[in-house]
């Protein structure tokens, strides 16, 4: 059965192979993004199929309209990918005010402004699938990333505090956590913060573990996955994609396990009964 699929980010990127892998089995589809050209050959390829929305996800009021528009055209939506997002590079002393709060607002509140929008018409519905594209940085972190690593921190906490709460409505909820992949999400889709000389060292480090092509997964192997995530009736919570990330979580959580234990005498102490 053909689902009604809506998708932020949809110009490029995993939003873009996304989008188009559900037009070729014959799904409905809404694409929205900023700038809505670069989706005419799929318009002009699938026609009736795919409504392309202009959406930037940092209005709240945007996002309502845009989900209220697709609601009205193709009469229900079944499942939301809140894929835009972007990443920031720079230490935390290097990051200004406005690169803090730009990348906090696209990938925190334009994340929650589509999900709020959405989940009047889910539940009425009794039924809905919301993905959220958070990743393995939502899980452990990186130096030089230290405020995109927040905003998928955020991300992780606000949709698995969602999950509880719309069960009973027929909502699941999934956050697809990706390691790297070889998208734009590091190029033309990335923001650089202004260097301060005394990082160069961190920066040097970061630079040359971004080097190793191995641990950076090929996106368009990432579409049968997304297929089966949507299609599964009892979908997961997380989903890692690639085979970098859960070695990498196992090792993360290992190691904050030992430190809990080796100070868990002062903490249950400081209970004080």
């Amino acid at each position: 059965m053909s689902k009604t699929i809506f998708i932020t980010g949809a110009s490029r990127g995993f939003g873009r192979l996304w989008a188009e892998a559900f037009l070729n089995r014959g799904d409905k589809v809404i694409a929205t993004a900023r700038n809505t050209q670069s989706l005419n050959d799929l318009k002009e390829k699938y026609g009736d199929a795919i409504l392309t929305l202009q959406l930037d996800v940092n209005s709240r009021e945007q996002s309502f309209e845009a989900v209220n528009k697709a609601k009205e055209h193709f009469g229900q939506i079944d499942v939301v990918i809140n894929n835009a997002g972007y990443g920031l590079f720079g230490t935390i002393e290097e990051t200004s005010e406005e690169d803090a709060r730009q990348q906090i607002e696209t990938n925190v509140f334009g994340l929650l402004w589509v999900t709020q929008a959405v989940l009047p018409i889910m539940r009425a519905q009794g039924h809905g699938h919301i993905i959220q594209v958070s990743s393995v940085l939502g899980i452990t972190t990186l130096p030089n990333l230290g405020i995109y690593n927040a905003s998928k921190f955020a991300v992780e906490g606000l949709s698995e505090t969602l999950a509880t709460e719309v069960k009973d409505f027929g909502i699941n909820i999934t956050l697809v956590e990706p390691n790297g992949f070889a998208t734009e999400w590091a190029g033309a889709s990335a923001k650089q913060s202004e260097n301060i000389p005394a990082y160069d060292k961190v920066r040097a480090a970061f630079n040359e573990g971004m080097s190793d092509t191995d641990i950076f997964g090929i996106p368009e192997a990432t579409t049968p996955a997304i297929l089966k995530l949507v299609d599964a009736q009892t979908p997961p919570l997380r989903l890692f994609l690639g085979k970098v990330a859960l070695p990498w979580a196992k090792q993360t959580y290992e190691q904050r396990i030992n430190e809990w234990e080796q100070w868990n005498d002062v903490a249950t102490a400081a209970h004080g009964k």
